[in-house]
This record gives C-alpha cells, sequence and structure tokens, in this order.
C-alpha cells in the first residue's frame, strides 16, 4: 500500500494524528524537498529510506513507490499543505492504478488554514461573504478563461491566490477590475514556519510592500472585506433565540 499524505503548511505539530503514525511506521518515504519541513522527517524510524522528490520527474518518483510497494514495505509519498489542492498527485495515482497497486490519501492542514489562523480572520463572515475561492494566477500552468482572476473578482468574494505572489502586480491589476483599491489584502509567507511574515495592505499599496519585504515565492495572498478589523454581525449559531437540533432556543420577548 501506498499513502499519500498531506504534510500540513510547516509546523510539524500540524500533521495529523494519522500521518504521525504512518511516517513513523513507513519503510520508504518520498518528501518534496521544496516545500515540505525537513523537521517532519524525524517521525521516520532510523533505517528508513528517504527521498527527496525535489529533482525527480513523474516517472522517476513512481518508479521508487512501484518498486518500493512491490518488495513490500509500507511506502508514503508526502506532499506539502493538503495533497489535494495543487498537489499533483492525481497524475501520480493514475500511474499506480496502471500498474494496479493501491494507495490511500491521508488529508492535511492546507497553507490557507494556516494563514487565515495566523491573520486570525474567519473566511466566512456573516452578512458580509459566505463564499471562499482558492484559485492561482496563469504561469506555466494555464488555466481555464471562465477561471481567470478578474472574472472571480467579480463575486466579490474571501479569495486565496495561490502560487502568484511572484506576479502580485497582475494579481493585482486583475482584481482592480472588480475590488475597489482600499479593499484589504494580507500576504502570509511561510504560513506557521518559524519564518513566517504576514504583509498587511490594500490593493492599492500591497504591490510595494511585498517588493519592499523581498517576497517572491511560498507565500498566499488573501483578499477580501474578511481581513477587516471592525465588528460585524454575529453569527445565529450561538444567538440565544437560535434552535437547532441540538439546541432549544429562548424567546426574547418577556410575557405576563
Amino acid at each position: 500500500m501506498i499513502y499519500f499524505i498531506g504534510a500540513g503548511p510547516g509546523d510539524p505539530e500540524l500533521l495529523t494524528v494519522k500521518g504521525v503514525r504512518l511516517l513513523k511506521e513507513a519503510d520508504l518515504v518520498i518528501y518534496a524537498g521544496s516545500l515540505v519541513n525537513p523537521e517532519l522527517l524525524k517521525y521516520t524510524s532510523a533505517d528508513c529510506e528517504i527521498y527527496n522528490s525535489a529533482a525527480m520527474d513523474l516517472s522517476e518518483m513512481v518508479q521508487i513507490m512501484v518498486e518500493g510497494e512491490r518488495s513490500g514495505k509500507k511506502v508514503v509519498r508526502l506532499h506539502t499543505g493538503d495533497p489535494a489542492i495543487y498537489g499533483a498527485i492525481q497524475e501520480q495515482m493514475w500511474k499506480l492504478e496502471q500498474v494496479g497497486i493501491e494507495y490511500q490519501v491521508v488529508p492535511g492542514v492546507s497553507s490557507f488554514s494556516g494563514a487565515t489562523a495566523a491573520l486570525k480572520r474567519e473566511l466566512t463572515i456573516p452578512g458580509k461573504v459566505q463564499t471562499v475561492i482558492l484559485t492561482r494566477l496563469e504561469g506555466r500552468t494555464p488555466v481555464a478563461e471562465r477561471e481567470n482572476l478578474a472574472s472571480l473578482a467579480s463575486h466579490q468574494s474571501s479569495l486565496v491566490i495561490f502560487l502568484s505572489v511572484g506576479l502580485i502586480e497582475q494579481v493585482v491589476r486583475e482584481l482592480s477590475t472588480a475590488y475597489p483599491l482600499n479593499t484589504p489584502v494580507a500576504v502570509v509567507y511561510k504560513a506557521t514556519w518559524p519564518e513566517e511574515q504576514i504583509i498587511r495592505g490594500t490593493l492599492e499599496n500591497i504591490c510595494q510592500l511585498v517588493t519592499e519585504a523581498e517576497i517572491r515565492r511560498t507565500a498566499l495572498i488573501l483578499v477580501g472585506d474578511f481581513l477587516r478589523s471592525e465588528r460585524t454581525e454575529e453569527s445565529m449559531l450561538y444567538a440565544s433565540h437560535f434552535t437547532h437540533g441540538f439546541k432549544q432556543g429562548c424567546s426574547d420577548q418577556v410575557t405576563d
């Protein structure tokens, strides 16, 4: 069996309990060395075979996984964040299916969760925004025209933009077609890592702030009114008069 494990955003303590157990049991680990915190490898045993996939292509990674599994080893493929989001695992799973090898996917804490935790903000705000869009700007990997950033910005949702901080000026140009220039923006570099850095600004000044901070990669761009500091409408969930399956609400009216 081969296990694809989400390593989380960086903090070794944000790896899931299941992920820790499987790393401890693994005979062979292939980790995304350019992104995964190497501190996570401390969970592996002393005799575990460890490979860094940073310089490998798809065929090389799959070959190591297949040979390891067929020799009776427990194999772990360790991806950053949650592997379902920009994890490039689908093609690896297809290759394994072609040769009849079973696998499981263990979800992880995404970097966008780590970033919002660092910002101490909730992406969904009652009465303000109830939709979150996770996206990226087109680079070497194409993006469908219907998903271009300017089109997504028209929804005025909470936006989390991956893999695009190196093109921050283009990001701002496209967002400015729909968002006002005073829209708050945060750039979180290496969320949950010891070197985490947070840049706060607006669409009007975020390019300058990011350039001055010399942030060019490994950062998320978060955009929207959820970043504003003013108090907003409270959720109905914990309101005294709100009834749901586990709580009987009380009336605010006083009767004789």
